[in-house]
Formats: structure tokens, C-alpha cells, sequence
């Protein structure tokens, strides 16, 4: 996912002093033509999303919901195809040197499946929510994407194509 995307919508953590911050984001054209190359998808017809940023600990809790329209290619017979994508999300994220944040390197860290996720550590008190956006539509996307009624339709063939047959006409006696 190689290019960064030219949709910057930043929150500062000192505007959250003031209460909640509501957004509501729509790209245009060109940006999301830079999120579907991005995304590794054909296009993005429509991504529009309403994102509130509240104050949580000595950070931000940003949580939101997306509506998109992707094309992507099928993955059985190869046809372009949009489809729509809704999703929800809720993140924290905490300011470098927090005493909220994960464990840095060399500090023990411990994997529980079951346990929220840590906060995102910011580099500065600068939070870019369309970020969290993008992140969180490329985590929606499928992987193997199929096209609607799309059939894989594989047969067998019908000879046997191991060595041992093709050795096994050598040694026949012919009639």
C-alpha cells in the first residue's frame, strides 16, 4: 500500500478541550482515485463517512462509521464489479511518552485475543482521521473478491496424467 493519501483531516487534541469533534468526509474524485490505488482497487466510486473524535484519557477516542462503493476484479472470472462497503470502527489513540501506551521495545508485551486493542501512539498531538477511515475500509475489503453469481466451474481432466501411465502405454502389448 505504497502511496500516502492526499486526504488529510486532522483533529488537534488540544480542540478536544471543547467537547466531542463531529466530521463529516467525502472525498473527491481525485482523492479517491489515490485511496483506490492505494487500496490495490480498480476505483472508488463513493466513500463518505461521519467520524466523532472525543476526548479519552490523556488522548482521543475516534470512532466513526464509512459508506463506500468499490470496484474491484473478480477473483473467479476476472470482470470488474462494484460493491458497497459499510463499516464501523472505534480506536484510541494516546500522545507519544503516555503512560497509557503499549509497552515499547524491550518491555515485555503480552497477547490476549480477547483484550481491546492498545491505543495508537500519535507523533504529535495530531490525529488524522481520514487515515483512520482508509485504514479501516482497506481492513473491510475482501481479500478474494467474487462478483455476484460468479461460478468457479473446474473439471477434472478425464486422462490420467500421472508418468507411470504414460510408462504404463509404453509396456502394453499391442494388438
Amino acid at each position: 500500500m505504497g502511496e500516502a493519501v492526499t486526504w488529510p483531516r486532522v483533529v488537534r487534541l488540544h480542540e478536544l478541550a471543547r467537547g466531542p469533534v463531529t466530521l463529516d468526509l467525502a472525498p473527491d474524485a481525485e482523492q479517491r482515485a489515490a485511496i483506490a490505488r492505494r487500496l490495490e482497487l480498480r476505483s472508488l466510486p463513493a466513500l463518505t463517512a461521519r467520524v466523532t473524535v472525543r476526548p479519552w484519557m490523556d488522548g482521543a477516542e475516534i470512532g466513526g462509521r464509512f459508506d463506500a462503493v468499490v470496484e474491484q476484479v473478480c477473483g473467479v472470472s476476472l470482470d470488474p464489479f462494484e460493491q458497497p462497503v459499510v463499516g464501523d470502527f472505534v480506536v484510541q489513540a494516546v500522545p507519544a511518552g503516555s503512560p497509557h501506551a503499549a509497552a515499547g521495545e524491550g518491555g515485555e508485551l503480552e497477547l490476549d485475543p480477547d483484550a481491546p486493542d492498545a491505543p495508537d501512539v500519535l507523533d504529535g498531538d495530531a490525529i488524522d482521521v481520514a487515515a483512520y477511515v482508509v485504514e479501516h475500509l482497506g481492513l473491510e475489503l475482501d481479500p478474494f473478491p467474487r462478483k455476484p453469481g460468479a461460478v468457479f466451474d473446474y473439471a477434472a481432466p478425464e486422462t490420467e496424467a500421472s508418468p507411470f501411465a504414460a510408462l504404463k502405454k509404453l509396456t502394453e502389448p499391442k494388438a
